[in-house]
């Protein structure tokens, strides 16, 4: 029993021991396989190592060829730059030397001419002091001649040098009197025949239609129902119009027509615009006002710039600022006495341009004058002052020259003309307004005027009688002899002139003549 339990444990024992021995084994093989591996692995680690430290020596040869062939490109530049240098020095020094010799020659060449000058100073110098001695000596013979011929004549030479100057005077102030008369007379004669041979010229050669253009205030409607239409309901639509135009809205008894008032051309024509379109378009109400308003507003700002543009170019003026170029637009709304006052400005540009150039002056400087003489009134319905006071203002707002703001000032008379081409715009202005059928009035405001000059030149004490003529251009007043004097005359005919400009209205100029007669009658028996 017991030996069979002991062969029945042997049999474990040896699998245990066989197991282990395998193990044992397997490790062992395991180490050998491990150190073999670590045997390669140390081999292929020499070989890199070897490579890299011939790769390292390799790329350290390269670099030291690379450097010393870069030291010996350097020091073959730095030689080349200094054998260039050392070939500029010397050519240098070469021009330096060959200056150095012209200088030499030219020292000495200065020194003989110095020698020569100091020769012919000594030769003046003697020839001064012999002139001298003989001006001397020829003194003291012509005071002994004097001295002699004041002793024969018997006056001393101070007595004989005046009666002979006062004889002189004597005789010149005639001829000198008679001359300046003469010379007077001519240049007023030829003054007078320049000047009408000027302004005939300039007329000729300006050739413009007569007819006066006018901004229309009436529009014309398709029929009286469009009336009610741009009334409204309850006055809707004309209140919504005048408030947003600025204008009155006449709707009266007149057939298919309405009337638009404003003292602004500008808002007159803006409003004139805006209601045509709406009758064109058929809605009328406030949106729609309001909208077609702001329309015809843009178009009214750019056709101004549009006119003045135009007008520059016509008149070949260059150089005019944008913003006072739409100024010179805004002139096209504006009239005077029925006459456009754009086109009023072009004609006075023309005619002044026309006589400056007969006269040789500046034809661009003169026809600028005349185009702005009348820019005030392209505001003079918006700001205080008469239009002369608003022209000049701008003018030198924009930096224009002081020529053209004296022709501003003075076309007028409200300031004197200082420059030439400041009379010509004022002539030029007068032949514009005076022609016939540049401006028109009604016969009623004719007649009006008329009487008032009358009435007015009357009113003066020592007055006899009063004739507006010329059709008013021309006022002669007649006083009497033994109550004004002609001092008083004068007085007379500078107080009517102010009253005429302070109480009437009326286009261009009014030449006022007082005329005083004395006569003195006697009968021979």
């Amino acid at each position: 029993m017991v030996t069979f339990a002991l062969e029945g444990a042997g049999l474990p024992l040896l699998i245990v021991a066989i197991v282990l021995g395998v193990a044992v084994l397997a490790l062992a093989g395991i180490l050998i396989i491990l150190q073999i591996r670590g045997k390669k692995a140390q081999k292929s680690a020499d070989e890199i190592l070897k490579e890299a430290r011939m790769k390292a020596d390799h790329l350290l040869k390269n670099t030291q060829l690379d450097a010393k062939q870069a030291a010996f490109e350097i020091k073959q530049a730095a030689e080349n730059e200094a054998r260039t240098r050392r070939n500029e020095i010397a050519g240098e020094e070469q021009k330096l030397s060959l200056r150095i010799e012209a200088f030499e020659t030219r020292e000495n060449a200065l020194a003989d001419k110095e020698r020569v000058l100091d020769e012919k100073k000594t030769r003046l110098e003697e020839s001064i002091e012999a002139y001298k001695r003989r001006q001397d000596e020829l003194d003291a013979k012509i005071d002994d001649i004097i001295k002699e011929l004041e002793k024969v004549a018997g006056m001393s030479t101070q007595e004989a040098h005046d009666e002979i100057m006062a004889r002189v005077e004597s005789k010149m102030s005639m001829e000198i009197a008679s001359y300046i008369k003469n010379a007077e007379d001519e240049a007023k004669a030829t003054a007078a025949e320049r000047a009408t041979d000027l302004l005939v010229l300039a007329c000729q050669r300006y050739a413009q239609d007569v007819v006066s253009e006018r901004t229309v205030s009436v529009v014309a409607l398709p029929s009286d129902e469009m009336k009610g239409r741009i009334i409204g309901r309850e006055g809707r639509n004309i209140k919504v119009l005048e408030s947003e135009l600025g204008v009155d809205i006449v709707i009266d008894d007149t057939p298919e027509a309405i009337t638009v008032s404003c003292f602004d051309p500008i808002r007159r024509e803006v409003a004139r615009r805006t209601i045509e379109y709406l009758v064109k378009d058929g809605r009328i109400q406030p949106g729609r006002i309001e909208e077609v308003a702001a329309k015809c507003r843009k178009e009214i700002e750019e056709s101004t710039q549009k006119y003045g543009e135009e007008a520059c170019f016509k008149l070949g003026l260059p150089r005019i600022n944008r913003e006072l170029v739409a100024f010179i637009g805004r002139l096209h709304y504006r009239t005077s006495y029925g006459q456009n006052a754009l086109t009023h400005s072009m004609e006075v540009a023309y005619l002044t341009g026309l006589m400056a150039g007969e006269l040789g002056l500046d034809v661009n400087l003169a026809r600028r004058a005349g185009l702005l003489h009348d820019i005030g009134k392209a505001i003079d319905f918006e700001q205080e002052g008469s239009h002369v006071e608003l022209g000049a203002q701008l003018a030198k707002k924009y930096g224009e020259n002081d020529v053209v703001i004296n022709s501003i000032e003075s076309h007028h008379g409200d300031v004197e003309a200082r420059y030439v081409i400041s009379h010509l715009v004022a002539a030029a202005d007068t032949l514009s307004a005076a022609r016939p059928g540049a401006r028109s009035e009604t016969l009623e405001t004719y007649i009006k005027r008329i009487e008032q000059l009358e009435t007015l030149a009357k009113g003066f004490d020592g007055v006899d009688k009063a004739y507006a003529m010329q059709s008013g251009r021309e006022v002669r007043v007649i006083v009497k002899a033994e109550k004004v004097s002609d001092s008083e005359a004068v007085l007379i005919a500078q107080q009517l002139r102010d009253k005429i400009e302070a109480e009437v209205t009326y286009p261009g100029q009014i030449k006022i003549a007082v005329i005083r007669e004395t006569r003195a009658v006697e009968t021979a028996k």
